[in-house]
């Protein structure tokens, strides 16, 4: 009967891609199987970085930095739909309170969330490692990557944010309060190249223009409380075993309130001057570019400066939003789902516009969108068993018994012409290890008060995004990691 069944799926899909409005794109459907699927998410836990156990080898050098998703310490800590929802509503809410927080422009509303309905997660108060801002209840898996401060290099563990400018690690002494972390805290007395940027110079100015006596102050507030401040310093940024950069501005934290999970800092890769491509542009010119790791046996990285691209590149423009200066902006006009492109217009994506961001877990489109997009997917998941859904994720299917999954393939495409191809695990969403045949699609309709729409870390998974920003362009290569 399974057979037959998966046979049964595999001629609705046939049938149902073949029509409809063709785009350019060839692609129709993607299959996995379930085989493939439970492995995958086993292969994923092998190469978590967990500092209490040897990493798998990874490609480390040059400009190329690898990038691990964090360990469950248990199997109850895996990540849930609850964990997504809750997690995602805390990154949209710290998104409106820095755009308020960055310049003169009045706030933006508050983003209206409906109630979670899900019964609480049981397990432990403090997750593993967290996304800036999150809360204590989250138990998410983030992406991190191991850097050096200090000469000699220590080791600090960090999550990078496109959507932050101050890159920040907790420091010894703890004057005022951190939390618990993995690793030891940077001692700035164990380093012979650490100094404090003084008042008055135009780090100090970028940072807010704080000082006590003659030392500059930072201080990063998030939006759900959390907090970090301390001194704003001056040290050696270890890359990897071959690149390190001097005089890299960095918060020295100090006083760090909230719940940042066990990492020690963040890595900040937004547009704003104190990021790392902006302070690195003079050697890199501002370009970075991140391949974050999917469901396989491959880690991803993080390279600063151009690389040899396998595969090819698509570009689109990256726009500029003044009320938004640190964030990565892309002009989404429509999406093809299995050869049929949506039938909205473009000017319901471009009158809000598109954020491209790696701390959001899920995508976010405006409503008129996701339904249309909703509804053509159900159209041709005919046949496949329907799951209950989990609050906004409400496009779900149970594959039990099923030896492999089609579901049609999803691009999105850009008012220049480029067209991003997102591959299975970008599309369908797997994250309750409870239930590892029961996958969700991973769009969601944008909330009451959301001001733009999302491209989160889901959908860029196993694609290397390019940041030109000296260009002002990002590009996608699909299946590069």
């Amino acid at each position: 009967m399974a057979s037959l069944s998966v046979v049964h799926c595999l001629l609705v899909v046939f049938v149902l891609l073949c029509g409809g409005a063709l785009a350019a794109s060839p692609r129709r459907y993607l299959s996995v199987t379930i085989d493939n699927l439970i492995s995958s998410k086993a292969q994923a836990q092998v190469n978590c970085y967990d500092p209490d156990r040897t990493m798998p080898a990874a490609a480390t050098s040059g400009n190329r930095l690898a990038i691990h998703t964090s360990c469950a310490r248990r199997p109850e800590q895996s990540m849930s739909q609850r964990d997504i929802l809750v997690h995602d509503r805390a990154r949209l809410s710290a998104v409106l309170e820095r755009s308020a927080a960055s310049g003169a422009m009045p706030p933006v509303p508050a983003i209206s969330f409906p109630p979670i309905s899900l019964a609480p997660v049981p397990g432990p108060a403090a997750p593993p490692s967290a996304t800036i801002p999150d809360r204590p209840d989250l138990e998410t898996v983030e992406f991190v990557v191991v850097v050096g401060f200090g000469t000699p290099a220590q080791p600090s563990t960090l999550i990078f944010d496109t959507g932050s400018d101050v890159s920040w690690t907790q420091c010894q002494p703890c004057t005022g309060h951190c939390y618990k972390q993995e690793d030891p805290l940077f001692d700035p007395s164990k380093s012979s190249t650490y100094g404090v940027v003084p008042c008055g110079t135009a780090a100090c100015a970028l940072a807010g223009g704080r000082c006590n006596g003659t030392t500059c102050l930072y201080s990063v507030h998030y939006g759900d409380g959390s907090s970090t401040a301390g001194s704003l310093s001056e040290e050696t940024l270890t890359f990897t075993s071959s690149r390190a950069f001097s005089t890299f501005v960095f918060g020295c934290g100090t006083t760090n309130l909230g719940d940042f999970g066990e990492v020690d800092g963040l890595l900040g890769l937004g547009r704003g001057m104190l990021s790392l491509p902006s302070q690195t542009a003079g050697s890199f010119g501002g370009s970075f570019s991140y391949c974050l790791p999917s469901f396989n046996s491959t880690p991803g990285y993080l390279s600063i400066g151009s690389t040899p691209v396998k595969g090819q590149v698509q570009y689109t423009a990256m726009i500029k939003k003044a009320m938004y200066p640190s964030f990565y902006f892309v002009e989404l006009t429509s999406i093809n789902i299995g050869g049929y492109v949506l039938p909205v217009p473009s000017t319901v994506f471009t009158k809000t516009g598109t954020l491209l961001d790696s701390g959001t877990s899920l995508t976010y489109i405006p409503a008129q969108a996701y339904t249309l997009l909703r509804d053509r997917f159900k159209y041709t998941m005919q046949g496949n068993k329907p799951a209950p859904g989990f609050d906004e994720l409400d496009t779900c299917y149970d594959f039990s018994g099923q030896s492999a999954i089609f579901i049609p393939a999803v691009s999105l495409i850009f008012s220049d012409g480029a067209i991003f191809d997102l591959n299975f695990y970008g599309i369908m969403i797997f994250p309750d290890q409870t239930q590892p045949a029961v996958g969700c699609l991973a769009f969601v309709g944008s909330p009451a008060g959301m001001p733009f729409s999302i491209i989160g870390n889901t959908q860029q998974r196993s694609t290397e995004v390019i940041y030109n920003v000296g260009g002002e362009r990002i590009g996608f290569v699909p299946n590069s990691c």
